[in-house]
């Protein structure tokens, strides 16, 4: 008989999350809540327990993902995960979605299993990864030195899972019914494209939003350096990708600007606006908004004007999705040009225009 820890009584729920990892390391199972079902869990070196998972009483095999804490985990199980699918784990883990993926897997984590345990978790050489949102099982997957793997469809309730899986678990922590009876949406990806393996709690349209390349520029107030660089980035980009500007959020693109010092709703100044006309640029509908923390976390590319910029982004904001970089490949600052001639202006805009031809075709790839 297995042992029932209720989540929402203890005291102490890290000494919970420590229990269970002792029981993995043991060699034995424990199901844990997630968003959207209880889940079976073992140490991917153990082969015996791994076998229970996989297993069903009447012997059917159960699809095994392995558990992540997310993308820096990921990282460990596919070192060359690619673009899109670091951009979807980003943007939906913790979360219910899995990600399937046969790229990239050379020198991860799956290297180092047994091969039985490999044999089960990747029969065809491909990967599932999944990074459930419930503290227990996010604390025990960082906690453990080691690789865990899962068995994602062990119930939407503990009831549910001690009835089909009584004979498979060694210890339950119970927390109650699930949020959502949906499993986990099942994406594929390779390279640039997605497919939907197994529909879930996300749907279709929400997996094609989040899968966009978002590019974000960002200078100080929003007005003159990052509305040219946006415009200037949009034209490139269209003409790149052989379609209209209007059209590159359908072609999986949006290209955004933002300010560190920006109020919301300010026009780009009138050289700017003038200086973009002459490059066939249109910033005349531009409204200023300052770098949010969710924003930032969102980006794709975050591009910025100076080494201050650069400074600030790298201190006040915690949660980026990339790595915050220079227009100026060389390290040089892009000046603001605020308050200045049309000629500063016309000098700024060629500036950044020459900077972001290269860029348009590194991000044309992403």
């Amino acid at each position: 008989m297995f042992e029932v820890l209720d989540w929402q009584r203890v005291a102490d729920p890290r000494a919970v999350v420590r229990r269970a990892v002792d029981e993995l390391r043991a060699g034995r199972t424990v199901g844990f809540p997630t968003e959207s079902s209880y889940a079976l869990v073992a140490s991917g070196l153990n082969p015996e327990a791994v076998d229970r998972l996989h297993f069903m009483k009447d012997g059917r095999p159960e699809p095994l993902a392995a558990a992540v804490d997310g993308l820096f985990g990921a990282r460990k199980w596919v070192p060359r995960l690619s673009p899109l699918a670091q951009r979807l784990a980003r943007r939906f883990w913790p979360g219910p979605l899995i990600l399937h993926s046969a790229e990239g897997m050379e020198g991860g984590l799956a290297d180092l299993l047994p091969a039985g345990v490999r044999q089960v978790l990747s029969p065809d050489g491909s990967l599932r990864l999944r990074s459930p949102a419930h503290e227990a099982i996010l604390d025990a997957v960082q906690l453990f030195a080691g690789p865990l793997v899962l068995c994602e469809n062990a119930g939407a309730t503990s009831a549910e899972l001690q009835q089909q899986s009584s004979d498979r678990i060694d210890l339950l922590i119970d927390d109650g019914p699930s949020p959502s009876a949906q499993p986990p949406t099942v994406i594929q990806v390779q390279g640039k494209n997605w497919s939907v393996l197994r529909p879930g709690a996300l749907t279709t349209e929400q997996v094609a939003q989040q899968s966009a390349c978002i590019v974000i520029f960002v200078c100080t107030g929003n007005t003159c350096r990052s509305p040219l660089a946006e415009g200037f980035c949009k034209k490139l980009l269209a003409e790149r990708l052989g379609c209209t500007i209007e059209d590159l959020p359908r072609r999986g693109f949006y290209v955004l600007s933002a300010g560190l010092a920006a109020m919301m709703g300010g026009e780009a100044a009138a050289e700017s606006v003038a200086v973009a006309h002459d490059y066939g640029a249109d910033l005349a509908r531009h409204q200023s908004r300052p770098l949010s923390e969710d924003l930032a976390a969102q980006a794709d590319f975050l591009i910025v004007m100076t080494r201050g910029h650069l400074s600030a982004i790298t201190e006040y904001y915690p949660r980026l999705g990339c790595r915050p970089r220079l227009l100026c490949p060389q390290g040089e600052d892009i000046a603001d040009p605020v308050g200045a001639s049309r000629e500063v202006y016309q000098a700024c805009a060629v500036e950044i225009w020459r900077h972001l031809e290269p860029l348009v075709a590194e991000i044309a790839e992403g």
